[in-house]
């Protein structure tokens, strides 16, 4: 039986709608769902490039330092190799559609760290706790992946 396509990543319901094995390891195609106030903690990745569209809600993005506002409508690409972040900063929950290129990366690094859904779930529960980080970053090392805690943010 293949992995699940649903994942609670960090509280957001990330779902694989194409990965790099169906496209010859070009990149994954992903689709957010990101409760207000949660988001993507700072990260980097060399390597991937990463770009968002924004399908419903607002977001404020952080990129390469900058922050970005974001709403329904809008694209925004991260460039190869750039600290970013993001969070949905309305109401209601948010939802982007992710293309990562060639997505590797990204699809073992948040099938290491999430836990899956089932295919009909809509969000997942809300946290219960942080997150445990000593295995987010075993991960994140392990899948190329780069966190930035707060005191690596201010020394790029």
């Amino acid at each position: 039986m293949s992995a699940s396509r649903h994942y609670d990543v960090f509280g957001l319901l990330l779902s694989f709608r194409i990965l790099p094995e169906e496209v010859d390891g070009k990149f994954a195609l992903m689709e957010a769902i990101v409760p207000p106030g949660l988001g993507a903690p700072p990260n980097a990745h060399a390597g991937e490039t990463e770009t968002f569209r924004v399908l419903e809600g607002e977001f404020m993005f952080m990129i390469d330092g900058h922050p970005v506002p974001a709403h329904a409508g809008d694209t925004l690409v991260v460039p190869d190799g750039a600290p970013h972040a993001f969070q949905c900063t309305g109401p209601a929950p948010g939802r982007l559609l992710i293309l990562n290129a060639p997505g590797r990366m990204h699809v073992d690094f948040f099938r290491g760290v999430g836990r899956p859904l089932a295919n009909d779930s809509e969000l997942p529960a809300p946290p219960d706790g942080p997150p445990d980080m000593a295995r987010v970053m075993q991960i994140a090392q392990a899948t190329g992946m780069t966190l930035l805690l707060p005191e690596q943010e201010g020394a790029r």
